[in-house]
């Protein structure tokens, strides 16, 4: 028995699954202090299905809550920054590309110290402890809580980022320290605005740790709990509270996931259509396919593992306006959609509206859009279908048809038929894929390297970052037994001499004890 929760800005939604079948789901508004809304979508769920708490076995949980945190600017800790590069690095300080807002709300001080190694793991400059001691004297003298440390290359070689630190808690016990080797990858700005980033999140992600394991205190749960990341694996509680930012975009990852585990298919495109937005990505082997792009977070460039989203102004409570053209959204009604659409009795003319008077839904009383021209109601739904059309055209790799899986409540707004899709799939309980997405979620591991194919050759290569990235996940809590590589890929590394190409490995696996859920009853 296995729970699935996921917390958005508008519902927090539980889903009860029983080996690899849905035993029940439930919808509860999300509330300010997250706990409750928990409280209330987990017993729900527990009841309709005559489930009780130890029968539980683990409880798997997606939030929008740090990703949100930072949008907005809110609960941000002020962190100290040390860069280990000079001499190079210096006509580039820490937070150069950030939002002056933002900047402001984070930035306690930054700090270079010499140090840092080649991109294949040679030294490139000493560390100069000295100046590193210096900081870290200046930090306690601030009173900063929180500290991002970043070196040159060191996704490489993390010796220096790990010395920094044993050098900052040896002054500091108490003090939260993020190394940017352990949260970004290739390429020293953006995994450094990562690790400050990740800093300034460990304080809210305290509170959110501490407010899911007293709502489930509360219900007698004692199964662990896990989060699920950007990457659509599963990190443990403690994992979540130093490292917040691998979970910043989980919510579209986990319907991704649930989408692939509810349809059977593993390779197509998912639209996750809710009150405000439709989030499109491509699932690539059950997975979300993952940007290769930098990809920005409230303003700041960041190179984590991220899926492939495109989010369009397009949902449920979506507005629809008739000027000299029809327009739907971006614009939303949003969680007021049951009291201000038209079909509810409300005066805002929605896209749910235009559903439900086009007969594709029926959804509260349809007399109350019965005085819509038919002409009007047909333009609305194919400017509807149009924005759909280009976000999937947007997300494919090759002009072929492709799958195209629709979930979230607001699946409704799309007919039989979409331009570029082989086939239309709205598989049961699509309304709380994000939930069953987190519920079936594994444990994730990756390696990323910087090989020289002239060394060590590339079949030995290749077989070190498999082996790497498997032992990582199994360092996470996966099962031995059910754990394999989903993902390699090779980028050679151009005008460096040596054959050297980048490889980065990734593996998931089940959690030990949980058993294989990889095959859900269509």
């Amino acid at each position: 028995m296995r729970l699935g929760v996921d917390v958005g800005g508008t519902n927090t939604d539980a889903v009860l699954m029983d080996g690899a079948a849905v035993r029940g789901w439930y919808k509860s508004p999300t509330t300010e202090d997250i706990s409750a809304g928990i409280i209330t979508a987990i017993r729900k769920v527990l009841e309709t299905a005559g489930v009780t708490a130890t029968q539980v076995t683990g409880v798997m949980i997606g939030t929008t809550h740090f990703a949100n945190a930072f949008v907005e600017r809110k609960q941000l800790e002020r962190v100290g920054i040390i860069r280990i590069a000079l001499p190079a690095t210096r006509g580039l300080p820490p937070l150069t590309d950030w939002p002056e807002d933002l900047k402001k709300c984070v930035n306690g001080h930054a700090y270079l110290v010499t140090g840092g190694y080649q991109f294949d793991g040679r030294l490139n400059s000493k560390l100069d402890e000295a100046q590193l001691r210096d900081a870290v004297a200046d930090i306690k003298r601030r009173g900063l809580n929180s500290v991002a440390v970043s070196s040159l290359f060191s996704p490489v070689n993390c010796d220096m980022e790990l010395r920094a630190e044993a050098m900052i808690k040896n002054e500091l016990p108490e003090v939260s320290v993020t190394l940017s080797h352990q949260v970004g990858r290739l390429g020293l700005l953006e995994r450094e605005n990562a690790a400050v980033m990740n800093a300034g999140l460990t304080g809210i992600s305290r509170k959110v740790v501490n407010s899911i394991r007293t709502a489930l205190s509360g219900l007698n749960i004692t199964a662990p709990f896990y989060i699920s990341q950007n990457d659509g694996t599963l990190m443990g509680a403690g994992a979540v509270e130093r490292y917040p930012v691998l979970t910043v975009l989980s919510g579209p990852t986990n319907s991704m996931r649930g989408a692939a585990y509810l349809s059977g298919v593993k390779n197509a495109i998912v639209a996750d259509i809710g009150g405000t937005t439709t989030e499109i990505g491509m699932l690539t082997n059950g997975f979300p396919r993952e940007s290769s792009m930098t990809v920005e977070i409230g303003g700041v460039r960041t190179n984590f593992r991220m899926p492939d989203i495109l989010v369009l102004g397009l949902g449920g409570g979506s507005l629809v306006r008739k000027d000299k053209s029809i327009t739907v959204g971006p614009d939303s009604v949003g969680y007021r959609i049951t009291r201000e659409a038209l079909v509810f009795g409300g005066n805002q003319l929605t896209a749910t509206d235009i559903t439900v008077a086009a007969g594709h839904a029926s959804i509260g009383d349809s007399e109350n859009v019965s005085e819509l021209e038919t002409w009007f109601v047909r333009s609305a739904v194919n400017e509807i279908r149009r924005l759909i059309e280009t976000g999937v055209d947007r997300m494919k790799t090759s002009p072929d048809p492709v799958p195209v899986i629709l979930v979230g409540g607001g699946s409704v707004l799309v007919a039989n038929e979409l331009s570029g899709a082989s086939e239309i799939i709205v598989p049961e309980h699509a309304q709380v894929a994000n939930a069953v997405g987190a519920a079936i979620t594994q444990i994730g591991g990756e390696v990323e390297h910087v090989y020289l194919y002239s060394d060590i050759g590339r079949e030995e290569a290749l077989s070190a970052a498999r082996s790497g990235a498997i032992q990582n996940a199994i360092n996470m809590g996966a099962d031995p037994a059910a754990t394999e590589v989903v993902d390699l890929e090779e980028v050679p590394l151009a005008y460096i001499p040596g054959g050297a190409v980048r490889v980065r490995a990734k593996a998931a696996g089940m959690l030990m004890g949980i058993g294989d859920t990889s095959n859900c009853p269509h």
